[in-house]
């Protein structure tokens, strides 16, 4: 395959590709030729290894903009997850090699301008130990016995039959159903303990992970506590506003009106509760004014007599 992607390449630069000795290569070459394929060597500077030009293998029928979503699904972070990162190398590779000539420059061009990062920033890696083995009931078709920490902190035991796994944001999910009922999510991380069991999953026919978990991601925004907030910023303000809150907040800023004379902002925002808005809004200090609801502000006041309290005094060593 890498014969037949670069054309010509020294035993040197395969015995690196594929981390053995140029002494294997040869060997390789020479099985190789032995088995029909036409393989030869030529010596010199300009030498090398190389594939008769006949012998390809060419995937017919793609088009252009095809064999570049082809390249773009890879995602190397999920994939070594899986433990799938070797297979799509060499997956890619093959692909590569059996594509025609104008489109394989193509595919090179993707991966090189293109690379796919799920995690968010700032955001911890979560240790997902049981990743492999829940990927194995998932393709396996394997009931799961699950020891479980609930967001609670409650710990519950649950026979799963697994569904399917999802990435979001670099997290992964388990989808699967308890006790043959509707499917529930459930963070790989919180898994505490896993084991196979020997009953078999019955999959519906009629389940679609892509939909499903489209779905429980809307139910789940919508079921959220929805707190609106009025807040007040500064006009030297606003840069540090949308570098802590993101940059959707510049399509309301662009509007008209939206500051007075004196260039104070005022914002609406939406948290899932009380305490988030007191958290995040609190990072900003003094550069933001909470103008309701009454009881944020109460929250945010006794936050900060609470703190101005605990760091008052020198702390004893």
């Amino acid at each position: 395959m890498l014969l037949q992607t670069h054309g010509r390449l020294t035993a040197d630069e395969l015995a690196e590709r594929l981390e053995v000795s140029p002494r294997t290569i040869y060997r390789d070459l020479d099985a190789l030729s032995a088995s029909g394929v036409p393989v030869y060597a030529e010596r010199g500077p300009q030498g090398g290894c190389m594939l008769m030009e006949s012998y390809r293998t060419n995937l017919t029928g793609l088009k252009e903009d095809e064999v570049r979503a082809l390249f773009m699904f890879a995602v190397p972070g999920l994939l070594a997850d899986l433990g799938a990162d070797k297979a799509s190398e060499s997956a890619l590779l093959k692909l590569t090699a059996a594509l025609p000539a104008p489109f394989q420059q193509d595919a090179q061009r993707i991966q090189a301008r293109l690379f796919l990062d799920p995690a968010a920033w700032f955001q911890q890696e979560e240790p997902a130990p049981f990743l492999p083995l829940l990927q194995t009931a998932v393709f396996n078709d394997r009931r799961l016995r699950l020891v479980y920490r609930r967001a609670d902190g409650q710990w519950i035991k649950r026979l799963v039959d697994p569904y399917g796994l999802v990435a979001k944001a670099g997290v992964w999910y388990l989808v699967g159903a308890v006790y043959a009922g509707h499917p529930q999510t459930f963070r790989v991380s919180r898994v505490q303990e896993a084991e196979l069991s020997e009953s078999r999953v019955h999959r519906p026919a009629t389940f679609n992970l892509a939909s499903y978990w489209t779905q429980w991601c809307a139910q789940f925004e919508a079921q959220k506590e929805k707190v609106q907030v009025q807040i007040r910023v500064a006009p030297d303000a606003v840069s540090r506003l949308i570098r802590f809150l993101g940059e959707g907040l510049y399509d309301y800023l662009a509007q008209p009106g939206v500051a007075d004379e004196q260039g104070f902002v005022t914002l609406p925002l939406a948290f899932d509760s009380l305490e988030t808005a007191c958290e995040q809004l609190m990072g900003l200090g003094t550069a933001v004014e909470v103008l309701s609801p009454t009881e944020l502000r109460e929250e945010i006041r006794q936050t900060a007599v609470a703190l101005a309290a605990r760091y008052s005094q020198p702390r004893k060593p």
